[in-house]
């Protein structure tokens, strides 16, 4: 199981076309992780493409007006087509496809009450004040206004046996994209609802319910550090579940970026016995020899 952030697609000040090259460098980075015979799950972040699609909105905000569950799935299909076709051309051996995934979340969660996931551009505040009035929940921040949305926790993963399926015959799935769509049970069925999920906690369930060997979180530094920020910060090269608990409790990861990330490498291994390993891409290959990342273990 290998989850990445959007980010690591489309870094800050990149534009569309940076998306296949960094796809290529992720796909390269694929047979130091695989056995030829062994499947496994990719599962990335959707961030600044969801931000790109809402300023196309905004610049069409008279005739294109679209629900976020829409603008992730429509993510899903761009960067699962990038990644699947990226894959294909570093040679893997292995089948690849991109799944359309949909994530039950709880109509209940109580983050329903609490939006605090930013999303999409900054916007004045004349205009901040006119998304208000449309319903649109809004928080400022240094450079502006910006829309904030809730983050509900995934439950379960609607596709999770077709995913499963395809892993078992070796082959290889980009699923869970920006952590999936948020559907509620309705009694009709499935219904979208206007929320991001989190992809690290996403993939963390993914990895679980797989019995993933490995779940590898992959971001934007070499490894965790306590007391991030401060001259005295300290990588951590291994911490068990317990100790993470501990520094997680203790406000040492930013909810907003390490802490899931911890959160999630703590559920996989708590639930599988196994290993997760959070590092960037950089040093990936000398973190699989032991000699860089964080070690997350039971």
């Amino acid at each position: 199981m290998v989850a990445f952030g959007g980010n690591a697609l489309l870094p800050p000040g990149g534009i569309p076309t940076d998306q296949a090259r960094a796809a290529a460098g992720l796909s390269r980075a694929l047979p130091m992780l695989l056995r030829p015979d062994e499947g496994a799950v990719l599962v990335h972040g959707n961030g600044p493409q969801v931000g790109m699609l809402l300023l196309r909105m905004e610049a069409a905000r008279d005739a294109l007006a679209e629900p976020l569950d829409m603008l992730v799935a429509e993510t899903q299909g761009s960067l699962g087509y990038i990644m699947a076709r990226e894959i294909r051309r570093a040679g893997s051996v292995h089948e690849v496809a991109a799944v359309i995934t949909q994530v039950v979340v709880d109509e209940e969660d109580l983050a329903w009450d609490n939006p605090d996931k930013p999303v999409g551009p900054f916007y004045s505040d004349q205009r901040a004040e006119e998304m208000r009035l449309l319903g649109w929940d809004m928080v400022k921040q240094e450079n502006g206004w910006r829309r904030v949305v809730p983050s509900p926790r995934p439950l379960r993963v609607v596709e999770a046996h077709t995913i499963s399926d395809a892993v078992s015959h070796g082959h290889l799935v980009v699923a869970g994209g920006g952590g999936g769509i948020p559907v509620v049970e309705a009694a009709d069925g499935l219904a979208g609802v206007e929320g991001v999920v989190d992809k690290d906690l996403t993939a963390a369930l993914l990895a679980v319910d797989l019995k993933a060997r490995l779940f590898l979180i992959l971001t934007d530094v070499d490894s965790v550090y306590r007391s991030w920020g401060r001259p005295e910060r300290k990588r951590l090269e291994s911490v068990n579940v317990a100790e993470a608990q501990s520094l997680l409790a203790a406000g040492e990861f930013s909810a907003g970026s390490m802490g899931p990330k911890v959160e999630a490498a703590m559920q996989y291994v708590e639930q599988t016995g196994q290993p997760a390993l959070i590092t960037d891409l950089n040093h990936l290959a000398a973190s699989m020899d032991g000699k860089g990342g964080t070690w997350v273990v039971k």
